[in-house]
């Protein structure tokens, strides 16, 4: 086009020279000739403007990922399911995720060798266990706790300890599809565990959790008893502070905070040789404070005394505003560290709680399963040059 332009106006020059027109005027002429040539070359040189589109519903999709993945311009990338909601919590209680990345959760969620989404573990927690009839408070009778272990053995819940626990909840390993963590709040001596947790642990290899208090004062005895179990690998103990009446809050001092924090971890490096992976809060207490402090001393799970529900992978219940109907229950949502609230139940509420807890899981299986394609889909169009493919049987 710019060619044509030239030699039209070439044309049109020469026929004024050959009517000899003045100077001024060819002057003038040759001007207007040259401005026009510019014009046309710049409007030639301007881009190609499109109005297509990536095809995506995915507000996570950036332009370096579709640097990195040139193949999501040709395929339509299908919008992820809402995370999993049920009626078997309270309306206050909510599901919350922790798991960042989709990607990495998607394939935690679906490689064949982790647990199977619906996997959901029952945490519970256990005052004393007595064998009168006048209770201490949070304790249980001898009978009723024998009933409650058989009660879950009989619908399919097999224990496991801390370590299990964490690796399952960090990255979906694989463990019973009904789990249950026991954990035994409060210092006992061995007699007290051969007599109420021993036998599940030869009959079933139950083993039990224990919510240990490093008070200063504590007997040497006591202090060898719960070593000779802690080795022996029945008896899991974990950090819950050092003074057996303290309440942590964002009102703590400190000095107070530091002292059940970091003495519990002190003390367990002198008499059990590790480093206790959970924190239960003392008495139930805890805020802000407390939990930014445990996760700057390493703590990678902390144990509140809500029951809101079961736990699953990247899906722990919890409420976000305070229940008049349940002023005990502090709310955790807001801290947004969901694996340093974690939920547990109190013994004593199994026989009623069990049905939920098994229906939460089979609801979550078959949501899982319904979403699937959909699922793995978006892994291999967004997930899978990163992360590697979807890993098979």
């Amino acid at each position: 086009m710019v060619t044509l332009l030239f030699h039209s106006l070439k044309f049109v020059y020469n026929v004024v020279s050959m009517n000899k027109q003045t100077n001024n005027i060819k002057h003038i002429l040759y001007q207007f000739i040259l401005i026009l040539l510019i014009v046309m070359i710049l409007a030639s040189c301007e881009p190609f403007a499109s109005n297509s589109a990536v095809p995506t519903e995915d507000p996570s999709i950036t332009d370096a990922t579709l640097a990195e993945s040139p193949e999501i311009f040709s395929a339509t990338i299908p919008a992820l399911p809402p995370t999993f909601q049920t009626t078997f919590l309270n309306p206050l209680d909510s599901p919350h995720t922790y798991v960042d990345k989709t990607c990495r959760y998607l394939r935690n969620k679906w490689n064949p060798s982790n647990a199977e989404p619906g996997t959901v573990v029952m945490i519970i927690r256990v005052g004393g266990i007595q064998t009168g009839t006048a209770l201490e408070p949070n304790g249980i009778q001898v009978g009723d706790f024998m009933r409650t272990m058989e009660l879950l053995k009989s619908q399919g819940f097999e224990a496991i300890n801390m370590k299990q626990f964490l690796f399952f909840i960090e990255r979906n390993i694989i463990i019973p599809p009904r789990s249950v963590l026991i954990i035994q709040d409060g210092n006992y001596e061995e007699e007290y565990y051969y007599k109420y947790y021993r036998e599940y642990w030869e009959n079933w290899g139950w083993p039990v959790v224990n919510g240990w208090q490093s008070d200063p004062e504590i007997p040497e005895l006591l202090w060898q008893e719960n070593i000779e179990m802690e080795y022996e690998g029945w008896v899991d103990h974990q950090a819950q502070g050092v003074t057996a009446e303290t309440i942590l809050s964002d009102e703590s001092a400190k000095s107070v905070i530091a002292r059940e924090l970091q003495g519990s971890l002190d003390a367990f490096a002198n008499k059990y040789a590790k480093t206790p992976i959970g924190f239960i809060w003392p008495n139930g207490g805890f805020g802000l404070r407390p939990v930014e402090a445990a996760r700057l001393l390493k703590y990678q799970l902390g144990f509140t005394t809500n029951p809101r529900g079961p736990v699953m992978y990247n899906w722990i219940p919890l409420a976000d505003v305070f229940d008049p109907e349940r002023p005990g229950y502090l709310p955790e949502g807001q801290i947004n560290d969901p694996l340093m609230t974690l939920p547990r139940y109190d013994i004593n509420d199994i026989f009623t709680a069990i049905d939920q807890v098994r229906g939460i899981g089979k609801e979550a299986a078959a949501y899982a399963q319904a979403n699937k394609e959909v699922e793995h889909t978006y892994y291999d169009i967004v997930c899978s040059d990163t992360y590697g493919p979807m890993p098979t049987p």
